[in-house]
């Protein structure tokens, strides 16, 4: 495992992340993740978003975690969910651009406010094969035409994003897309090595 440093645009604002390269003498699919709420304490250290990208690389996938604007060393202010979804694709269009990384086998992972980033940006970039969400925030209909391979997880003693939520918006997805965890809360304590499993599966059996 390799862990990198990086630093990228999006528009003129710059901003930092972490790459992190599986051991592999070959070219590797690649995910990029996604934090929780900026204002709300969320940044690229999160439990979940780290639990997430070490056993992606343990798979044998490149993860990149990044903050956004306004979290961090990353320039600008708050951008209401619009200004995310550009870093996000950013972060996309700079991780396919890396030599190590496969283009054609990317993925897009967001947790809470982070997922919704994730899954609203994935749906609109065609350099995304497969996306997942972790308690993700989900609008009104936004996964109505998804046609993309995709995960959704939630925890049952979710009290933030309520389950009852997600599965309104959920409905039209096939089979196996959604699942929840008995017994965890929206911050995944004592759930995430179980949660990040899952999210690598999906993504491994998606991009490999």
């Amino acid at each position: 495992m390799k862990e990198i440093e990086v630093n990228f645009k999006s528009a003129k604002l710059n901003l930092e992340g972490c790459l992190v390269l599986p051991d592999t003498p070959q070219l590797c699919p690649g995910v990029v993740l996604c934090h929780p709420h900026p204002l709300y304490g969320g940044n690229m250290d999160n439990n979940v978003i780290m639990a997430v990208s070490r056993t992606l690389t343990d798979r044998g996938i490149a993860a990149l975690r990044f903050n956004f604007r306004g979290v961090g060393s990353s320039e600008g202010s708050y951008g209401e969910g619009i200004g995310e979804e550009a870093d996000a694709l950013a972060a996309l269009s700079y991780l396919a651009g890396r030599e190590e990384v496969e283009a054609s086998r990317l993925g897009l992972m967001g947790y809470s406010f982070g997922g919704m980033v994730a899954l609203s940006s994935g749906l609109h970039s065609n350099l995304v094969k497969a996306m997942a969400g972790v308690s993700p925030v989900i609008t009104e209909g936004m996964l109505m035409e998804c046609a993309k391979p995709i995960l959704i997880i939630y925890g049952t003693n979710d009290d933030v994003v309520l389950p009852s939520t997600i599965l309104q918006e959920v409905k039209n997805l096939p089979p196996g897309s959604v699942e929840p965890f008995d017994g965890a809360d929206h911050f995944w304590w004592g759930h995430a090595k179980k949660a990040a499993k899952k999210v690598a599966s999906f993504f491994a059996e998606k991009l490999i």
